[in-house]
């Protein structure tokens, strides 16, 4: 009872043209009302089931890291982290508080789980992080807990396998849940669903391999662990293999060791927002 536990995992989109939208006042408007109105159900859950820290992977868009240093798997151990200028202005979001004392607890436990982890003791977060926080809490002053930034390379190849993100998630479970202070942690996983951003597929979603995706990341995680990179590239387009970083939070819930299944408390699926599909999804732990 006194230990650290993960409550609940979350899976969404990260798309920059939903931050824009809400920051220039239009989600109310007919094309992103849609899209919006798929979150509501989630801001009240989040309300309702408030975590003390959320465990948030995403990747980088270049911004905390240059494609001079690109680390496969970053921990942010800072006290705070700013919204990052990606070049028009920083997101007028509040500041992320973090947790340096889980964070550095997680950071120990995982490597000496035999992952290699770079520890990031101050950076920029960009949209990556700041629109999953928008999309669950709207427009506050202040985000209602703090966050551990988690970066991923999903970005400049050799990126990291989704077997090696799962099997990185229960090392995860294993840190916060030997924490000695009782916490209720929630792991995000983000990015994704299907798009490409570049070349003669630019604008490709694919609605049935994103729903595929969904139905095997709830009911069949470890088979969903061994696809192989080519699916994702091949059937999701370019940046679909953002979805690996889905893998590590759903290898942090508790049927992955041995535990009950997890309850799906919401799922979502809107195309398009920008040229992207938006992929959501909570999973409480029993």
């Amino acid at each position: 009872m006194n230990m650290a536990k993960i409550t609940a995992s979350v899976y969404t989109s990260h798309v920059p043209a939903i931050g824009a939208a809400l920051d220039l006042g239009k989600s109310g408007e007919p094309y992103w009302q849609p899209l919006f109105k798929g979150y509501d159900f989630s801001k009240q859950w989040l309300k309702d089931n408030q975590p003390d820290v959320i465990f948030l992977v995403y990747n980088d868009h270049a911004t905390a890291f240059s494609l001079e240093m690109i680390p496969t798997f970053a921990i942010g151990c800072a006290d705070s982290f700013t919204p990052a200028d990606e070049g028009w202005g920083p997101r007028p979001v509040p500041v992320v508080q973090g947790h340096p004392e889980l964070a550095a607890h997680i950071a120990q436990s995982v490597i000496q789980q035999d992952f290699d982890l770079t520890i990031v003791n101050k950076m920029d977060v960009d949209h990556g992080l700041t629109v999953p926080l928008s999309l669950m809490c709207g427009q506050p002053q202040a985000w209602p807990c703090p966050v551990i930034p988690f970066a991923v390379n999903v970005v400049q190849y050799p990126v990291p396998s989704g077997r090696r993100c799962f099997e990185l998630g229960k090392a995860i479970r294993k840190a916060i849940e030997s924490f000695d202070k009782p916490l209720k942690v929630q792991i995000w996983g983000t990015g994704g669903m299907s798009h490409q951003l570049q070349g003669p597929r630019a604008g490709l979603i694919n609605k049935e391999f994103d729903n595929a995706f969904l139905d095997q990341l709830i009911a069949d995680p470890e088979g969903l662990a061994s696809k192989p990179h080519i699916d994702y590239v091949r059937e999701a387009g370019s940046e679909g293999i953002e979805l690996v970083m889905w893998l590590i939070a759903r290898g942090a819930m508790a049927d992955v060791a041995g535990g009950p299944a997890p309850k799906v408390a919401h799922r979502f699926y809107h195309v398009p927002a920008s040229n992207t599909a938006v992929g959501h999804l909570i999973l409480e732990n029993k």
